[in-house]
C-alpha cells in the first residue's frame, strides 16, 4: 500500500502539470515544476548561512568489510564484480580470495557483516555538536541500492543488517541536540553502477531487486519506470523523516520527476511555514541554474566568493566509506584554512565522516574533527551568522576554481581571509605568523573606507598593536598565539 501510495504522487501531479514546462495554472505563492519556477522562489533558509558547518556521514555495508581490503575508490561493490580498470580487478581478486568468487558469495552476502554493534548516534551528534557542527547529513541510500531507513523498498537496515531505523534515529538524535538534520542519497545511478553484477543474478529472487534488474543499465534516465521509483523512494524519505537538507549526490537525473520533486519539497516546506522556505535542496550538477538550488562543489574550492551559497564537501576518511589504510591528501591544517577559505566566499562546510563498520569514530578523523572545533571554540563569533566582506581576502595561494580540484597545499601568513558581522570586520591569518602581520586590503582609502578604533585577537586578552597607512595595515605579531592552525582577528571600525 504504502509503495502504491507513494508512487502515485508523480503520476497526479504529471497529470496536472506539464513538467519541464512553464506551468501558468500553479498559484503565484507555489513553486511550479519547472526549473525557471524554482530558480524564481528558492531562498537558501537563514539558519544555514548562519550555520556554516555540518558533518556528512557516510556508513554502510561497504563499512563493514575487511578493513584491510586495497583500495576499492569508495565503490566496493562495483568493484568486487571486476572491469576493465585495474582497482576493480585488484578487487575483485581479493574478494575472491577472502570471501569467494562474486558469483557465489556476491555483495548481498555480506549484508550480515554490516551490524553496527557499537553505534550510538546520540554521542556521536554530541559529539560533532561540541565540536561545532550545526547540521548533519547521513547516507540514506549509496548507489549500491541498500537504504539506510524503514523503507518500502525490501533492501534495508531495518530488514538486514543492523536492523534499525538508522535514519530515523539519526533524526531523533539530530532533534534531541538542536541540530539540523539533512539525508543524502546517491540512488539515481544505480541501474548503471550495477552493470559488472548483472550477469550473475537470476530473475525472480531478490536480489533481482538489490541490482535493479528490472531497469535499463544503460538507459535508466530516460527509463520512466525507474525515474518513478526513484521519485517514490526519495519522496518516502521526506514524509517519512521530514529533512531540513536533501541532498541529490549525482550528477544526471530524470528530466520530468527531479523538478517536480525539487518543487514538491519546497511546496510542503511553504505550506508547513507560512510561505517561508525553511529547507535545502541540493545536488553537484553544475550545469543546472544555480539560482534553482544549492551547489555541492564537492572535493573542489572556489577562487572567488560566490554570488549563490554553495556547499564545501569533502572527506576526511581518503576513502568516503573507511577503509584502515586510506590516507587524506589533504592535511589537517590546510582542512582548517580551506575550511576557513570557503566561508570567506559565501561557502558552507561540510566534513565527511567514515564510521566503522561497529558505528565508530576512527581516532584520525577525530583529529580532523576536533582540530576544526579547537578553531570554532576561539574563533567562532567571526564565523557563525557571518557574511563575506566586500572581498574573500588576500595571499599568495591560488585556489581553483570548480569541483574535484580541491587544495591540499599549505597556506601562508600572507594568505589572509574576511569575513562581517553586525558592522565589525573579522580577518583570519590562514597560517601561524612568524612575523608581523601585513594586509595590504585594509590599507587607509582603500576597500575599507571606516576608520578602524580597535583590533583584538580572538581568544586572547593581549593588547594588539597595528598602524595603518596608505600601503597597508600591520599588526605587530602578538605574544602568543591561541590558534594551533588559524588565528582571527576581530576589527572594529567606525
Amino acid at each position: 500500500m504504502i509503495k502504491q501510495i507513494f508512487i502515485s504522487i508523480p503520476i497526479l501531479l504529471c497529470t496536472i502539470v506539464g513538467l519541464g514546462q512553464k506551468s501558468p495554472n500553479v498559484p503565484p505563492d507555489l513553486v511550479a515544476p519547472d526549473w525557471e519556477s524554482i530558480a524564481d522562489h528558492y531562498k537558501v533558509p537563514d539558519w544555514l548561512q548562519d550555520a556554516k558547518y555540518g558533518v556528512w556521514f557516510h556508513w554502510g555495508i561497504p563499512s563493514a568489510t575487511d578493513e584491510n581490503r586495497p583500495n576499492d575508490g569508495s565503490w566496493y561493490g562495483r568493484n568486487m564484480y571486476g572491469g576493465a580498470k585495474k582497482q576493480a580487478k585488484v578487487l575483485s581478486a581479493w574478494h575472491t580470495e577472502h570471501y569467494g568468487p562474486p558469483e557465489e558469495f556476491g555483495y548481498e552476502k555480506l549484508i550480515p557483516l554490516f551490524k553496527g554493534e557499537n553505534w550510538d548516534p546520540d554521542a556521536l551528534t554530541a559529539f560533532v555538536k561540541e565540536n561545532g557542527a550545526r547540521f548533519i547529513m547521513p547516507v540514506a541510500t549509496h548507489h549500491d541500492n541498500f537504504d539506510m531507513y524503514d523503507s518500502f523498498h525490501p533492501w534495508n537496515s531495518v530488514d538486514m543488517g543492523p536492523k534499525r531505523d538508522v535514519l530515523g534515529e539519526w533524526k531523533s538524535a539530530a532533534t534531541k541536540y538542536g541540530l539540523k538534520f539533512g539525508v543524502s542519497t546517491h540512488l539515481y545511478w544505480s541501474p548503471g553502477w550495477w552493470r559488472p553484477a548483472r550477469k550473475y543474478q537470476t530473475e525472480g529472487t531478490l536480489e533481482w531487486k538489490l541490482f535493479n534488474m528490472d531497469y535499463d543499465p544503460e538507459n535508466y534516465a530516460h527509463q520512466d519506470s525507474w525515474n518513478k521509483h526513484w521519485y517514490a523512494r526519495s519522496w518516502e524519505i521526506v514524509e517519512k523523516y521530514d529533512p531540513d537538507i536533501f541532498n541529490h549526490d549525482s550528477g544526471s537525473y530524470p528530466e520530468k520527476e527531479f523538478p517536480l520533486f525539487i518543487s514538491e519539497y519546497l511546496n510542503r516546506d511553504l505550506k508547513e511555514n507560512n510561505g517561508e522556505q525553511t529547507v535545502v535542496f541540493s545536488t553537484k550538477n553544475p550545469s543546472l541554474n544555480r539560482k534553482a538550488f544549492t551547489y555541492n562543489l564537492e572535493r573542489g574550492g572556489a577562487d572567488e566568493i560566490k554570488e549563490e551559497i554553495w556547499l564545501w564537501a569533502t572527506d576526511l576518511s581518503g576513502n568516503w566509506f573507511y577503509r584502515k589504510n586510506a590516507v587524506n591528501k589533504m592535511s589537517i591544517p590546510v582542512m582548517v584554512s580551506n575550511a576557513v577559505d570557503a566561508i570567506s566566499k559565501n561557502g558552507i562546510v561540510m566534513l565527511n565522516i567514515a564510521l566503522r563498520g561497529d558505528g565508530t569514530i576512527p581516532e584520525k578523523q577525530i583529529e580532523y574533527l576536533t582540530a576544526f572545533g579547537d578553531f570554532l571554540k576561539i574563533n567562532g563569533e567571526g564565523i557563525y551568522g557571518s557574511r563575506p566582506w566586500k572581498t574573500f581576502g588576500e595571499g599568495t595561494l591560488q585556489i581553483k576554481d570548480g569541483r574535484q580540484g580541491e587544495n591540499h597545499n599549505k597556506y601562508s601568513q600572507a594568505d589572509i581571509r574576511f569575513t562581517t558581522k553586525d558592522g565589525v570586520l573579522y580577518a583570519f591569518v590562514l597560517a601561524p605568523p612568524t612575523d608581523d602581520i601585513v594586509i595590504n586590503t585594509l590599507a587607509k582609502n582603500g576597500l575599507l573606507d571606516q576608520k578602524i578604533t580597535h583590533i583584538a585577537l580572538m581568544g586572547s586578552d593581549e593588547k594588539i598593536k597595528w598602524k595603518r597607512n596608505k600601503k597597508n595595515l600591520t599588526i605587530q605579531l602578538p605574544e602568543q598565539l591561541p590558534g594551533k592552525i588559524v588565528n582571527g582577528f576581530k576589527i572594529t571600525v567606525k
